[in-house]
């Protein structure tokens, strides 16, 4: 159990390392849970949420389950399994719990600036994801998380939703979509930098740019933490009692050098991507929503595509991808050797066995590497069918890297969601993997304190704290509709978001 007291002259209570959106959640929370807390942050770039944070390099923003299939996966009898679906949907609930307290608390500017109403839409094509679509429409309705959800095959109904997608489409194509009207827009970049820029004005609050932990070792109870300065090359030993690891794809390593017992036996599978930015104008005004397909065979869930309106630096943008690849690279600006000096002893046996488990994926991954244009245009028409590469162009999006962890089984297993990993002490804890990552980011770092902070979390100061800061702290949103509701309600006021969505089925 971690015991957190006023800073001594020598040693720091918390230190947060990677300036991302986890870091800055976990120490918004923890600062406004106990002030007096001292808290050093140090990021190896120059900026902050330069990485997965960023809005180019964010693979989905404003993830509540709406529509990414594969939160929802068809089982062997043909059901379709619905749990992760409404556990993300609501963690992302109690995300806009926590943003509407920022908004209220004058910690981040206007809502404007980071979240946005969208509609978030399913669309599939063929008899058989047609079936699919329907029957995950249907279990989803048994959630009120997914209350007004419409669905549809009725052609001219989705030429008025998405015309882009639906203009030169076969019409024999039997085609069915999924839309919900509550869906959002966040832009993670904005929303972490105004956090930051928050928190540092606190005090006993430092954050440090440009600086890059190279060890780190728990001595006596206390965490020494080696840190370079990459601008003037110069070295610091900072001490701190409480010590979190959310350096995105820079978490393993950093997890390996602790060497806890419970970090052992980790390994990671680095996953790059690539974005097709529409650059004509006309075509960005004619689409307003994040529309989610089925991935293809083989394929890792992150690549799921989409074409995705978001709003980035106050303009509207057109993205369509994402196209995956490899890289032994865990950052976008790390080193290739990365994924090689991740492998010790202890994850050598299960890295190879999930290999082996997964040479599909890794063709796959070789294919889209080797992907011509002409490829990828052909990727794209499957859901713009009149598109024209002249009106895009080819981005790199951020670098992910999915868990690898020791399966009694298998040996080793690939994992797809995130995983915290913390010490039996609750003296360090570290965030591994992806998706659905930046928006289940609260209820993650809640998960983190009941971990690390337990005591701290059971006294009336911090219970209170944290229901004034997400209402629904303590109940589960989806086991109690009126609250739902209510707090729904509650979030869309405080964050100007869409709040009429009258569900349908339209065969």
């Amino acid at each position: 159990m971690t015991s957190i007291t006023n800073k001594s002259d020598q040693v720091t209570d918390v230190v947060l390392i990677g300036a991302g959106i986890m870091s800055a959640t976990l120490g918004v929370l923890l600062k406004e849970l106990q002030p007096d807390l001292s808290i050093e942050i140090f990021e190896r770039l120059d900026v902050a949420a330069a990485e997965s944070s960023d809005a180019w390099n964010n693979a989905g923003t404003g993830h509540s389950a709406f529509c990414e299939l594969n939160y929802t996966p068809q089982q062997k009898d043909g059901s379709v399994d619905t749990s992760k679906a409404v556990s993300i949907a609501e963690s992302f609930e109690v995300s806009k719990q926590f943003w509407s307290f920022l908004i209220q608390n004058k910690m981040v500017d206007a809502p404007e600036s980071f979240i946005k109403s969208i509609p978030h839409m399913s669309f599939v094509w063929g008899d058989e994801n047609v079936d699919y679509l329907h029957k995950r429409y249907q279990e989803l309705q048994k959630s009120h998380l997914f209350k007004g959800m419409t669905y549809s095959q009725d052609r001219k109904l989705l030429e008025e939703w998405i015309p882009l997608v639906m203009e030169g489409r076969p019409q024999e194509e039997k085609v069915a979509a999924t839309r919900m009207t509550l869906g959002t827009d966040v832009n993670f970049g904005a929303l972490t930098r105004m956090m930051f820029n928050s928190l540092k004005t606190k005090e006993q609050v430092q954050l440090h740019f440009n600086h890059e932990v190279k060890k780190l070792r728990q001595i006596n109870g206390l965490w020494e933490i080696k840190v370079r300065n990459e601008e003037t090359g110069k070295r610091r030993v900072v001490k701190a009692k409480f010590v979190f690891i959310g350096a995105g794809g820079g978490s393993l390593p950093l997890l390996e050098k602790s060497d806890i017992p419970e970090g052992r036996g980790f390994g990671g599978f680095p996953v790059s991507g690539q974005w097709l930015k529409c650059t004509n104008p006309d075509v960005i005004e004619r689409h307003d929503a994040k529309v989610y397909g089925k991935a293809a065979v083989g394929s890792p869930p992150m690549s799921v595509p989409h074409l995705d309106t978001r709003m980035i630096d106050g303009k509207k943008a057109l993205l369509f991808g994402p196209y995956a690849g490899f890289s032994t690279r865990f950052l976008k600006n790390g080193s290739l050797l990365d994924l090689p000096l991740s492998i010790k002893a202890n994850n050598i046996l299960p890295m190879i066995s999930a290999g082996l488990d997964n040479i599909p994926l890794t063709k796959y991954l070789i294919h889209q590497v080797r992907q011509s244009s002409d490829e990828r245009l052909n990727a794209l028409k499957e859901y713009l069918p009149n598109a024209r590469m002249e009106d895009w162009t080819l981005e790199t999006a951020g670098q992910r890297v999915q868990v690898i962890k020791k399966d009694a089984e298998h040996g080793g297993v690939l994992e797809f969601g995130t995983e915290v990993v913390s010490a039996a002490d609750g003296s360090i804890a570290a965030l591994l993997g992806a998706s659905p990552g930046a928006s289940t980011a609260v209820s993650i770092m809640i998960n983190l304190l009941e971990r690390c902070f337990p005591e701290q979390l059971k006294t009336k100061e911090w219970q209170q704290k944290l229901k004034k800061m997400i209402p629904s702290f303590g109940h589960s949103l989806n086991n109690d509709a009126e609250l739902c509701e209510k707090i729904r309600a509650q979030t869309a006021h405080a964050l100007n978001l869409q709040t009429e969505n009258q569900g349908i089925e339209a065969n």
